[in-house]
């Protein structure tokens, strides 16, 4: 399998002179994990994420796309082995990356995700994801609770790389918080300019949080959570036991990880 042949060709792309709140407004509306950044001749520059994008707390800032944007850990080419190219995305824990026409040129032709791999192998090779979610699931747990603050949870997310969290409280789950969701509620906006420039205080993440929470028990296969994944378009489950008490997680990149060890 080639890259070429699960990219995503349509996805969104920007110029690197347009304006990072443009960069914002795209990721949110569209809900992308990166955005491309192009320049005239269309060649890749760089990529803007979600963080990245967050840092933009004014609707009016006259800051440029080129000033928010990073250097891509990992980009791969159209003619790729996909497999490959996964097992690399998993090593640097990238979940999403663009594809160009030949690392010299870099003309951009798209961007690959887990769940575009993901997707292709369950309509192709389904018996890939026969074992039980227990036996791919993180234990080690990071979650927050009700109560805690959207701007603590946030720079949480950052410092350990996480897109989203499961909301518990006493002991059981509650809810889900993704890097998504805390983009599209705004809920970080004005808290994070400055101290100074607070004018309220930060919202709970109560106010945030998705209550209608998609989790399994140990026992499910991976096959239901990869198309639970796809269809619904999440990037981690939460397992728990039969009392509704949080037991682990499993995300894309658990996922993909099963696929490749075979």
């Amino acid at each position: 399998m080639r890259v070429g042949e699960i990219t995503n060709q349509k996805h969104p792309s920007i110029y690197e002179d347009d304006l990072a709140t443009k960069a914002r407004a795209l990721i949110r509306d569209f809900s992308l994990r990166i955005l491309p950044v192009v320049n005239n001749e269309k060649r890749l520059v760089g990529v803007v994420s979600r963080g990245s994008a967050m840092t933009i707390s004014s609707s009016v800032s006259p800051i440029k796309v080129k000033g928010i944007m990073a250097k891509p850990k990992y980009t791969a080419t159209m003619e790729d082995d996909a497999y490959q190219t996964v097992r690399e995305m998993i090593r640097l824990d990238e979940w999403c990356i663009p594809v160009v026409n030949t690392t010299t040129e870099k003309i951009l032709k798209g961007v690959l995700g887990l769940e575009n791999f993901i997707e292709n192998i369950i309509k192709t090779s389904p018996e890939k994801l026969a074992k039980p979610v227990s036996d791919i699931m993180s234990t080690k747990v990071i979650t927050c609770t009700p109560e805690d603050e959207v701007d603590n949870v946030w720079l949480l997310m950052q410092e350990k790389a996480l897109g989203g969290l499961p909301v518990v409280a006493n002991n059981k789950l509650v809810g889900i918080v993704t890097q998504k969701d805390l983009l599209e509620s705004g809920a970080l906006l004005p808290t994070f300019e400055s101290p100074k420039g607070r004018h309220k205080a930060s919202t709970k993440i109560s106010a945030v949080m998705k209550t209608n929470v998609v989790a399994v028990q140990p026992s499910i296969k991976a096959i239901r959570v990869a198309k639970t994944m796809v269809s619904k378009d999440i990037g981690r489950v939460p397992v728990v036991d039969k009392d509704g008490k949080l037991i682990g997680i499993v995300d894309r990149e658990d996922i993909a990880r099963l696929i490749i060890k075979q």
